[in-house]
């Protein structure tokens, strides 16, 4: 017997269905192919069963411009090595500029740095086409490798599409992030050339990074050139690093005003390198190729964000995050782009809710932790800002509570599509989430994306409806990985990805398919409590515990003791003035027993100061797990790689037993 629905929070009008790009889309199929489907599950069946035609079909729809003709959609339908549009040549930033007005507005930005200002699609080109030039006359051509340490700001914008003209490489981290882990990125790509920033504002402070780039400088010695903007400082002094320049006489090498020119480059030929946290071990180096992170974007940036003409989409994210490479993608769409550079919390967690206001912002894209932020602080964005505009409410990230998806509705409207997706990095895209025409249910993302088989599997590898399972991709997408940087053999690749399942893509959460076609991301799959063979995401726990006012944060992990089914430890972060006593403990457990089970109520509750995190922002539960078990902390974890290293030593003297 199958669960009971949860409840319908939206549900799209028929004049939303009808203009929605994914509507003209499935007519435009029913036209030129005669093929029509009575829903989107039949859509979405159809989509993974035939790729071949479904990718050409978006191929065909979008008009990919192509230099060269490719002999067939896949040659080889297998993982990993699944071969896509073969002799095809191209250029993901031709398809950025392609019939642009350059008078309209691409880029809308602010910070807490600079005056918010807008950039044309004239000035973008401009823009683009000098530091291309800049850099060919530096030597810089396909196949080179380009980093960046830029905040979310329009030079970023422009320099990354100035290295995809050329067929360089383009890697980035945000200027946040300390000099160990930007170089156990950088250093494993060997960049010809670095483009940074002097320093950043966050939170009010102001961070100079000119000593952290000289570091970066010393270890990277492949650099030939170093272009600093000014940033924090209108004037920073170049001669403080080696072979650095400033931004605007790199720029005068170009000329005033070269043509912005497009190589065309295989369709697997590298446009981007994104990475792996890093949270253990040397962060993986994920290479994806211009054809197909382009398909990619064409697809779920206009058929399941539904960007269109008139729209200016916002998602809060620096440069050392997907979400930045997503949102840069949305310029594949009509729609306009909003950047945001510092703190979403300075002087206030208003502050995005006022840009929004101010850049008439039409998709908000925000994180579930802002979101359960908003709550907690009692946040009301209608009442204090005009956000008229808003339509549309994206979140990721991690899963959004049941409670999360209310709020937006009862702060935002009944009229907004809230649309929670989850992905990785490791396809630079979501494997379910948002679909402009179906209903939106509590607590469920809408479905699985068009083209992404995704499947929840059992310990035994098969595929489950209805219960929790390992979220797996069971047929290729062309942004997989075309390999990982400095593994010649795919032998860390294969291990990354396919060692449980041979042939088949785990992606390490755990998801509900449910018999509606809806999804349920419970947490990560190697961080699950298992009690009595009840699994139970850790997402569902921290639900519980979190509606107590009195705790902020939390962590939980699942140790194993002899003679038990474990033993679970739940670290909590209090509200200032609380107090961790017996009372509160007792409540905390029976939060947990009434809203999780019984079996998952933990043998154990203490107090921390703070939750070790990511910084992407993601709970360090595995290797505190690990650090807890008696692993070295170095080989739990990387420190660097963390955004408050700090919050570990509680743990360390704690498995040393001071």
């Amino acid at each position: 017997m199958s669960a009971a629905a949860p409840p319908i929070l939206w549900t799209p009008s028929p004049e939303r269905i009808e203009r929605a790009t994914l509507t003209r889309y499935e007519a435009w199929l029913e036209r030129t192919r005669g093929l029509s489907f009575g829903d989107y599950d039949a859509l979405w069946r159809w989509s993974v069963d035939e790729l071949e035609d479904f990718w050409a079909s978006i191929w065909e729809y979008f008009d990919v411009q192509a230099s060269g003709q490719h002999e067939r959609v896949l040659g080889r339908r297998e993982m990993p090595g699944a071969q896509w549009f073969e002799g095809a040549r191209l250029n993901y930033a031709q398809h950025i500029f392609r019939g642009r007005d350059d008078d309209a507005v691409a880029i809308r930005h602010a910070s807490e740095q600079r005056t918010p200002a807008a950039m044309t699609w004239g000035e973008l080109r401009t823009l683009t086409a000098r530091i291309a030039g800049a850099l060919r006359a530096q030597g810089v051509g396909a196949g080179d490798r380009v980093v960046a340490y830029l905040p979310n700001a329009p030079e970023a914008v422009a320099a990354f599409l100035a290295c995809a003209s050329l067929g360089a490489t383009w890697s980035s981290c945000s200027p946040d992030f300390g000099a160990r882990v930007v170089v156990d990125r950088f250093a494993q790509i060997e960049p010809k050339a670095l483009i940074a920033v002097d320093g950043y504002r966050y939170n009010g402070r102001a961070f100079d990074r000119m000593d952290v780039l000289a570091e970066l400088q010393s270890q990277l010695p492949t650099l030939q050139r170093t272009v600093l903007v000014p940033y924090l400082d209108p004037a920073p002094d170049p001669a403080r690093l080696r072979d650095a320049v400033l931004l605007e006489d790199f720029l005068a090498a170009a000329g005033d005003a070269p043509e912005l020119t497009f190589e065309q480059v295989p369709f697997d030929h590298p446009l981007w390198i994104l990475y792996s946290s890093g949270t253990t071990g040397l962060p993986k180096a994920i290479v994806q190729g211009h054809g197909g992170i382009l398909l990619e974007q064409l697809k779920k940036l206009h058929l399941h964000l539904d960007a269109q003409a008139g729209d200016r989409v916002f998602w809060f994210t620096t440069t050392g995050w997907m979400m930045w490479n997503f949102l840069v993608g949305v310029l594949l769409t009509p729609a306009s782009i909003v950047l945001f550079d510092g703190s979403p919390g300075h002087p206030s967690l208003d502050t995005l809710w006022q840009l929004a206001a101010d850049a008439g912002v039409t998709i908000f894209g925000t994180s579930a932790s802002y979101i359960a932020s908003c709550m907690k602080d009692g946040i009301r964005p209608r009442e204090r800002h005009d956000l008229s505009a808003l339509h549309s409410v994206g979140s990721t990230g991690s899963p959004l509570s049941p409670e999360g998806f209310e709020w937006v509705y009862d702060q935002l409207g009944a009229g907004t599509w809230l649309f929670s997706t989850s992905g990785g990095t490791d396809v630079c895209t979501a494997f379910v989430g948002g679909v402009p025409t179906l209903p939106v249910y509590r607590g469920e993302l809408q479905a699985r994306a068009l083209g992404c088989k995704v499947e929840a599997f059992d310990p035994e590898g098969r595929s489950v409806v209805g219960e929790v399972g390992e979220l797996v991709v069971t047929e290729p997408m062309p942004s997989m990985p075309l390999y990982l940087w400095n593994d010649p053999d795919d032998e860390r690749y294969r291990e990354s990805y396919f060692d449980m399942y041979p042939g088949v893509w785990r992606h390490g959460d755990w998801v509900e398919i449910t018999e509606r076609g809806t999804a349920v991301i419970s947490g990560r799959s190697d961080s699950t409590i298992n009690r009595g063979g009840i699994r139970m995401g850790t997402s569902e726990l921290y639900r519980a515990v979190l509606s107590l006012d009195e705790v902020l944060d939390a962590l939980v992990v699942d140790l194993p003791k002899a003679g038990t089914d474990g033993y679970i430890e739940l670290f909590v972060v209090l509200r200032e003035g609380a107090r961790l006593d017996d009372e509160l403990v007792g409540r905390i457990r029976r939060k947990l027993r009434e809203d999780c089970s019984p079996r998952h109520v933990p043998d154990a509750v203490e107090q921390i100061a703070e939750v070790p995190r990511t910084l992407s922002g993601k709970v360090l539960e595995v290797p505190v797990k690990r650090i807890l078990m008696g692993v070295a902390p170095e080989r739990a974890a990387s420190r660097d790689a963390l955004a408050n290293p700090a919050a570990l030593d509680w743990f360390v003297a704690r498995a040393a037993g001071a």
